[in-house]
Order: C-alpha cells, then sequence, then structure tokens
C-alpha cells in the first residue's frame, strides 16, 4: 500500500510540475519573436507612470472585437501605469474618424461616444465617410452641433491628430489594433499569436517597466 501511495504522491507532483513549467514556458514572452523593440524608442510625454498606448481605428473589425476585453483589462492596470487610446491615421478617412475621437475627448464625451462610433460603423453598417455623418452621430447622442463644429474645427484638436499620426509612424505599426508599452514596444496579434496574448505580453511589460520583470 506504501509504495502504491508513493507512486501516486510522485505522479502527482511530476505532473504539477509539469504543468507549473508547461504554464511558465508559455509566459516565457521574448522580444523578436512575441514582441518588438522600437529603436528610437517613441515620446510618450514627460511622466513617472508607464504609458500603455493602443493604436486603433474605429472602422478596423478586429479593434471592435478587442474592444471589450480591452475594456476589462485597462481596469486592472497597476498603480504606476495608465492607458492612453491613439487613432491611427494613414488615410483621410482615417483622420476624419481621429477627429471624431478627439472631437468626443475634447467635449468630455468620450465615454458615451467611443462606444457610439464603434457601433454605428460595425452594428449599424454606417460608415461616417463624411463629417456630416459623423457629426449626425454626435448630435444624435446628445452633443449640439455648434459645439461639435467648434470642436471639429479647434486648432488643438488638429494638432492632436497630427501628434497621433506621428506617434503611430514613430512606433512602425503594421496594422490595427496594436499596443505599445511606455514607447519602447510594440506588441501586435501577428506576433502574439492571439488578441489575448496580446494583453498578456502587455502585462508582462508593463511589469517590467515597473522594475518588476527581468
Amino acid at each position: 500500500m506504501n509504495a502504491l501511495l508513493n507512486r501516486f504522491v510522485f505522479f502527482l507532483i511530476t505532473s504539477l510540475a509539469i504543468t507549473s513549467y508547461s504554464a511558465t514556458a508559455q509566459e516565457n514572452w521574448e522580444v523578436g519573436t512575441h514582441y518588438t523593440a522600437i529603436s528610437p524608442a517613441v515620446r510618450v510625454g514627460a511622466s513617472d507612470e508607464v504609458i500603455v498606448t493602443e493604436f486603433f481605428w474605429y472602422g478596423c473589425g478586429h479593434c471592435y472585437t478587442f474592444e471589450p476585453m480591452l475594456e476589462t483589462w485597462k481596469k486592472t492596470l497597476p498603480e504606476g501605469a495608465r492607458f492612453q487610446p491613439s487613432p491611427a491615421v494613414w488615410n483621410d478617412t482615417m483622420k476624419l474618424h481621429a477627429k471624431a475621437y478627439f472631437v468626443a475627448d475634447t467635449l468630455g464625451v468620450i465615454d458615451v461616444m467611443h462606444s457610439a462610433i464603434f457601433k454605428a460603423m460595425h452594428v449599424d453598417r454606417n460608415r461616417l465617410g463624411s463629417v456630416s455623418a459623423v457629426r449626425d452621430l454626435f448630435v444624435a447622442n446628445g452633443v449640439s452641433g455648434p459645439d461639435f463644429d467648434k470642436a471639429f474645427n479647434a486648432f488643438g484638436v488638429n494638432s492632436l491628430v497630427n501628434q497621433a499620426e506621428a506617434r503611430a509612424r514613430s512606433a512602425k505599426i503594421s496594422g490595427t489594433p496594436s499596443v505599445m508599452v511606455n514607447g519602447k514596444y510594440l506588441v501586435e496579434a501577428r506576433k502574439a499569436g492571439s488578441q489575448a496574448n496580446m494583453l498578456k505580453i502587455a502585462d508582462f511589460l508593463v511589469q517590467k517597466e515597473l522594475g518588476g520583470g527581468t
């Protein structure tokens, strides 16, 4: 009986060790394989915080499916880390949608409009291909037309769009969604293997930047 019990205990310990090793191996994210080091690093502003930037486009289906995971994940960011969305821009349509993001942020309605814009494009099939279409959506969600016009044409909003365009170019993103950690590392689904892995790698890199990683 003792021999049988010893064999069972040995088998249990061995199985746990193998499982633990496999889990550790899966979390052994490597630069160049699972994520990219950005050189030179992208300026993310003067801050002691670790800035996590998501490059997105409202018209991107992958960004739409990523959004619920991202919303849950960003609430788990540790103290010392901050999330910063950044619309990607590489054509006129994306520039329009980037302006929509910054207009919403400037007017203090980003919590409403961020999801409303995604819904309009991916559920209601409204491509928001013109300024008037974007304006109508804002008005339908409680923003006055004159307030939208003022923000849309503001120098500050145009400046923010230009900064976002330069940020994405400096990060050398190849698509959306992409996640950049502290201007130093770029995480994309192509290398990460999945959107879920993107967030796991981002966690790893945040801890690395906070001093908790190797």
